[in-house]
């Protein structure tokens, strides 16, 4: 008799009208927002301003969730080119599949083309999102748990995930290799919850480099603290994903995945290594993004100006006509008084002269 075990929901989406609203979407959009949010706060922290991270949120998150899916399709053909599959349901997210090192790529180009364009350093705002990065891709692993997909294999652990009969997208999940086999049965049997496995990991990175990595901040160059998000977020990855047992493509016997991960592991220890002998030092990267912060500001500020003189301009002519047209109304009565007056006085004479009859 189990014990003890994760259950899983009962519900992974819910309908507004004709609108259905996937958990899987809302647990993206919060881990987004997270992101934004703690990136903000460190860039903030290094002179930057609220909308420069909004501005490269713009041009980022989309790219991302373009790669992320791409990346999906490119690993898992089967389900969408012929003869097996139909390309129309590449455009299907609401499906699932999303891969995060697609959206890492995806993300990561956008970023750079946006910061090029802004002449700010791209790996100081990699470093300033490294944590939240992590953070997101926590809340996001959640999705799979409401999805009841991409566990592990089966386990005895009292944290083994327990399936249901909910109306989820892992439901139909193909198992191992060639889908020649099939999952084992959800009532019967636990699973490894690698969902969160990997928000523990992940979470774990990155009090690491908020409370750890960020105290030797100044001795490290422009980009090495994300070169150990990726050396991190790779490693955790690499483990977790060999203990999954949702239909892959395999490379040598190897998940693509975990060959994904073990190249982001590759990535990071280049870039830290080469970055320690070639980078930027911090503190000029950071110099470089509050001057291009004043040059942002004094803009606005010029910007502003422009239509604040533009809008006393519009104030003063609208006075202007208001003036000349009182003066041309004044102008109207000082003829009309006088013909008045005499009017009066016209008027006045012959009663008088009725009195003095």
């Amino acid at each position: 008799m189990t014990l003890a075990y994760i259950p899983s929901p009962t519900v992974s989406y819910f309908q507004i009208g004709n609108v259905t609203i996937h958990f899987y979407a809302l647990t993206m959009l919060t881990g987004i927002i997270f992101a934004i949010w703690i990136l903000e706060h460190r860039w903030k922290k290094m002179g930057g301003t609220f909308d420069q991270v909004l501005d490269a949120a713009i041009v980022a998150v989309p790219s991302g969730l373009v790669g992320a899916r791409l990346f999906h399709v490119i690993t898992v053909p089967y389900s969408y080119f012929p003869p097996s599959g139909n390309l129309l349901n590449i455009l299907k997210v609401w499906e699932g599949g999303m891969a995060i090192f697609g959206g890492l790529i995806g993300g990561v180009i956008g970023a750079a083309i946006w910061a090029h364009h802004k002449k700010y350093s791209v790996l100081l705002l990699a470093d300033a999102l490294a944590p939240g990065l992590l953070v997101a891709q926590a809340i996001g692993r959640l999705g799979n748990w409401f999805n009841q997909e991409l566990y592990g294999t089966p386990t005895t652990l009292p944290w083994g995930l327990k399936l249901n009969d909910a109306n989820a997208i892992g439901k139909t999940e193909a198992c191992y290799t060639g889908g020649t086999t099939a999952c084992p049965s959800g009532a019967n049997t636990l699973f490894h919850p690698t969902f969160l496995y990997e928000m523990i990991w992940n979470l774990i990175g990155a009090a690491l480099i908020v409370f750890v990595v960020s105290r030797f901040a100044k001795k490290l160059k422009t980009g090495q603290i994300f070169a150990i998000y990726l050396v991190w977020y790779g490693l955790g990855r690499s483990w977790i994903e060999m203990l999954r047992i949702n239909l892959s493509t395999e490379f040598l016997g190897i998940r693509t995945n975990v060959w994904a991960a073990i190249c982001v592991i590759f990535i990071g220890l280049v870039l830290f290594t080469v970055l320690l002998q070639y980078g930027a030092k911090r503190s000029a990267s950071i110099h470089q993004l509050q001057l291009v912060t004043e040059r942002d500001l004094e803009k606005e500020a010029s910007r502003a100006a422009k239509a604040g003189t533009d809008a006393a301009g519009a104030v003063n002519a609208e006075d202007s006509v208001e003036k000349n047209a009182s003066a041309a109304s004044e102008e109207s009565g000082d003829v009309t008084t006088p013909h008045s007056a005499d009017d009066s006085s016209a008027e006045d004479g012959p009663a008088d002269a009725s009195d003095a009859q």
